[in-house]
């Protein structure tokens, strides 16, 4: 029998953190409106900002944990999504994914198995309760054993598994998962296969702890003090695997110890919506790398100790894989910093030699979206994305350019334009899958957006146009 270990080191959550702490797991206490507990330290502000984003961060998954399970999903089944499906924000129309959660203990595996998928991107994520990828099964990561029968154990796991099972341990109960098959030039191979990706249990019936219930929130209304609620139970039921996390944990308990003092806990609620949430906000906004308008976040799917980064991904980019699969790049403003007016027409120039597809190994992407709800640009021609699979007129040097428009400007080809919103800001998103190492470490960027004018020739007329094809 095979044995994987995964590469992340078990991070021993209590180890210390209960050192000099009266640890009560009776938080619903009366407060103590003119002392503090015994042996606690009050915490400082820095401390209660820097607990707030890292525990936010848990708190998003937890959050989504609730939401997923209402919606009707049971442990260790996949849910197969529809392919081309453009209801919901951000849709991913480049492939064929389903969703799933792992519920595993020492008693119980979850059993994975993969169709032979071949010639098309594909790959099955599992990410922990704290965000953090933990392992991609594809041709890449498993050259050996591509595809077939994979078992998700806990490392104290008693489960015996059939010898063609490769076994894969991980730190944890709890894992979500995405599966993407790359749609390509025949989406309905891509949904077979998707289809045919299958999670069940292996070992003992599953026996998973319920989420702990939390207030719901919303990302426009972030949780104040209250977040700290349950902190204990909420902490203990999930390791965080990322090294350094053992201080920002102690502080955490600290908090929640001292939220007993009704002055603290008024102090802490208004340190909270006045500091750390709109210091989030800002930092959520700026945490990343920007070229020509383009922002890509500095960190993703792989944290290390980064905390902060791996809230804000939580936050707005829920499930995100790292670099070595895809990496994405998002604006809305044009070359110059402004923002993007639907009804304006933008280009986007490409040299020849230094097109999308030069650096992505499997494919790219663009799409727009609205800037309100995140859901793409409603058209006649049902046109919602621009990839390597559309057939894009190039210039006569051999280069090509896209423009972005709300209506088709004469005279440029369909596969080069995007429709925009009318007198609307919208959003562009430009992904690359299996980057090449200058987008994965920034040293390539998609070209700027450039505001064209009314008596501007485009540079896109059909008489500088040769044959069309995909930029592959």
């Amino acid at each position: 029998m095979k044995s994987i270990i995964a590469r992340f080191l078990f991070v021993p959550l209590f180890a210390s953190c209960f050192t000099n702490l009266v640890v009560s797991s009776a938080f619903a206490q009366k407060d103590e409106p003119s002392s503090m507990p015994a042996q606690v330290t009050v915490p400082n502000d820095k401390e209660v900002i820097d607990a707030y984003h890292y525990f936010l961060g848990r708190m998003l998954i937890l959050r989504q944990e609730i939401l997923d399970f209402k919606a009707g999903f049971k442990w260790n089944q996949m849910v197969p999504r529809k392919v081309g499906e453009v209801a919901w924000a951000n849709p991913n129309l480049d492939v064929a994914y389903g969703e799933a959660w792992l519920g595993i203990n020492n008693k119980t595996c979850a059993l994975v198995t993969i169709p032979r998928i071949q010639n098309r991107y594909y790959t099955f994520q599992v990410l922990n309760s704290w965000g953090e990828t933990v392992s991609n099964i594809n041709e890449r990561n498993f050259p050996q054993k591509p595809f077939g029968k994979f078992a998700y154990c806990t490392k104290d796991s008693t489960v015996k598994t059939a010898p063609d099972v490769e076994r894969i341990s991980l730190d944890g109960h709890k894992f979500r998962v995405l599966s993407r098959v790359e749609l390509s030039t025949t989406p309905k191979d891509a949904e077979r296969l998707q289809k045919q990706i299958k999670v069940s249990t292996v070992g003992a019936p599953i026996a998973i702890e319920k989420p702990v219930q939390i207030a719901m929130f919303t990302n426009k209304d972030l949780p104040g003090v209250e977040i700290f609620d349950h902190a204990e139970q909420i902490l203990m039921s999930e390791p965080d695997i990322n090294p350094g996390m053992e201080p920002l944990q102690q502080s955490v308990m600290r908090i929640t110890q001292a939220l007993r003092n009704k002055e603290f806990k008024n102090k802490a609620d208004r340190l909270i919506r006045e500091e750390a949430i709109p210091e989030f906000n800002k930092a959520f906004a700026s945490n990343g790398d920007i070229k020509n308008s383009w922002f890509r976040p500095k960190t993703i799917g792989n944290y290390g100790s980064d905390y902060l980064s791996r809230t804000m991904i939580n936050y707005g980019g829920i499930w995100a894989n790292n670099t070595n699969e895809a990496v994405y790049f998002k604006t809305n403003l044009d070359g110059e910093g402004r923002p993007l007016n639907g009804s304006s027409v933008y280009t986007m120039h490409f040299a020849k030699g230094d097109n999308p597809a030069s650096h992505a190994k499997y494919f790219w992407s663009i799409v727009a979206v609205d800037g309100e709800k995140f859901n793409v640009i409603p058209n006649p021609k049902k046109k919602y994305i621009i990839n390597n699979n559309t057939k894009i007129s190039k210039n006569k040097d051999g280069s090509f350019t896209l423009v972005f428009a709300s209506k088709q400007p004469k005279g440029v080809a369909l596969g080069n334009w995007m429709p925009t919103p009318d007198d609307k800001n919208y959003h562009l998103t430009f992904r690359f899958y299996g980057p090449d190492d200058a987008v994965r470490t920034g040293d390539a960027f998609p070209p700027p957006l450039v505001l064209k004018t009314a008596n501007e020739k485009l540079s896109l007329l059909e008489n500088d146009y040769v044959e069309e094809e995909v930029i592959r």
